[in-house]
């Protein structure tokens, strides 16, 4: 009856509070774009949630054990939306929409439901899911396409080489 009051379930809660107020619009305006994107270029958003995500995994030398998967999806969650905040920060209402930013925020929804975070909230949970798919897509694509040329293409501007 009071499962509410339990800590996990309020830091749950403020973590999708969060995410619906930073994230979401940009999200789904991501993969809307997507969706509607012409084959030829689905790659520049393939390569974008790769890189992005690439780029906030914490580094690993190692296999991680199960229960450290959900600390891992957190971690990138977490600095995926570090990234949102910072792109966000010199944009007014007037600026477009920014790709890159919007391709953060659809990153860091995908690994938030990967951390189990979005469970109990269906509209979430399914954006959630759309977002993992495009993840697990882009990866499979990016793969197919540094084994065929061998070329490691970054669409990150500050990303560190």
């Amino acid at each position: 009856m009071f499962e509410w009051l339990r800590p996990e379930q309020r830091e749950r809660r403020n973590k999708i509070r969060l995410d619906r107020k930073h994230l979401e619009a940009r999200a789904r305006r991501f993969l809307k774009g997507y969706l509607n994107s012409e084959e030829v270029g689905k790659p520049q958003y393939y390569r974008a949630v790769e890189d992005i995500s690439r780029k906030c995994q914490p580094a690993l030398g190692f296999a991680q054990p199960a229960p450290e998967n959900n600390r891992i999806a957190e971690a990138t969650s977490k600095a995926a939306m570090k990234m949102v905040l910072q792109l966000n920060e010199g944009l007014t209402k007037k600026d477009q929409p920014d790709f890159l930013t919007d391709a953060c925020a659809t990153v860091a929804i995908a690994y938030h439901r990967a951390a189990g975070v979005y469970v109990g909230n269906e509209s979430m949970q399914e954006l959630g899911t759309a977002a993992v798919h495009l993840l697990t897509m882009a990866t499979s694509y990016t793969s197919a396409q540094r084994k065929g040329r061998g070329s490691d293409q970054s669409v990150l501007p500050f990303e560190e080489r």
